[in-house]
């Protein structure tokens, strides 16, 4: 069945196609009668307006893009919700993506929203993202762009982020306190930049607090889930069975890790303490509940949408744009999985 068109409509009720459109508009030149009738048979038509033609007419599509590396992931789901209900507020719809940590597929994903026009695209890079040109092609088209959490740096845009050094700071100079003499790190991929900056931050508390560093207690990780959590634990024990605390790039991977030791018999946090990152619901659940970094994904999204906004509207009023950079504060959630609990 076509869609009910307005010219259907004042075929209909025998007046103009511009009337009709008035009345649905509640234009005030038209009469109280009119516009009863014209919404009543609207509503009983089903008619829907031809997006693409508002979005031709008002130059907004009341739409916005964002690309995640994963949804599955409870960090990300909380961001997704912080950008729905702002944007909810605004009239806005939200087309979610997922990138599946695939540089290929992000370009593909950006490609895609500018076909449906969006009014601004956010997003989180792949761990995949080396080369930043898609995004720089987009902003040449006049289209906002906001990044989050995984971003590029050398991207001119505005974003949204945490101090993910100081956080991992903050992570392993509490294993430091609580009396943790041999840390591990289990860091994400080489080229995601908070995964850069976090092991940063964990090199830099060592160092600092007369800790040598040891390269070989450092454990590359791709997936960041749960089953590398338990390899790399198994792993660790192998090769340094003195070992007594460990830093963890993301809860997943730490509670896989702790699953691990409780499987083969290793107290933490008696026999090691770790700590992880995010603050996952699992993480207060888990024996031991997980001494983590909170990373407030909610707040983020709802901050990345107002910067998103704000930006959509400047360009619309063709009004003088500053990108700006918001650093979201983080906080150590200390439980059973540290000698300080």
């Amino acid at each position: 069945m076509k869609p009910v068109t307005l010219k259907q409509i004042a075929e209909t009720l025998g007046i103009s196609i511009t009337t009709v459109s008035k009345a649905l508009k509640d234009y005030p030149d038209v009469s109280k009668k009119t516009k009863r009738l014209v919404k009543e048979l609207a509503e009983t038509l089903n008619y829907k307006p031809n997006a693409f033609a508002v979005t031709l007419r008002t130059k907004e599509s009341k739409t916005i893009g964002l690309i995640i590396p994963e949804v599955v992931h409870h960090f990300f789901s909380s961001v997704i919700k912080g950008i729905i209900a702002q944007a909810e507020k605004k009239g806005y719809l939200v087309i979610i993506l997922q990138s599946n940590e695939s540089y290929e597929l992000e370009k593909k994903q950006l490609d895609l929203l500018l076909s449906k026009r969006v009014d601004g695209v956010l997003i989180s890079l792949a761990n995949g993202t080396g080369d930043f040109k898609h995004l720089n092609d987009l902003m040449a088209q006049d289209v906002p762009l906001v990044m989050f959490d995984k971003i590029a740096k050398i991207v001119n845009c505005s974003k949204v982020i945490i101090n993910d050094r100081k956080a991992a700071y903050t992570a392993t100079k509490h294993l430091i306190n609580s009396g943790c003499k041999r840390i591990a790190h289990f860091r994400g991929p080489l080229l995601p930049q908070n995964s850069i900056d976090r092991f940063l931050g964990y090199k830099e508390a060592l160092t600092d607090n007369a800790h040598t560093y040891d390269p070989s207690l450092v454990y590359i990780l791709e997936d960041m889930s749960f089953d590398e959590g338990t390899y790399f634990a198994g792993e660790l024990l192998k090769d340094h069975n003195d070992v007594d605390g460990i830093f963890i790039n993301t809860d997943l991977v730490a509670i896989g890790a702790i699953a691990e030791f409780n499987k083969r018999g290793v107290k933490v946090p008696e026999d090691i303490s770790v700590v992880g990152f995010s603050n996952w619901f699992m993480s207060s659940v888990i024996n031991p509940s997980l001494t983590t970094i909170d990373q407030p994904g909610y707040k983020m999204g709802k901050t990345a949408f107002k910067l998103l906004y704000k930006e959509i509207k400047t360009r619309k009023n063709n009004q003088t744009l500053t990108y700006k950079t918001v650093e979201l504060k983080t906080d150590l959630i200390v439980r059973e999985s540290t000698n300080l609990y």
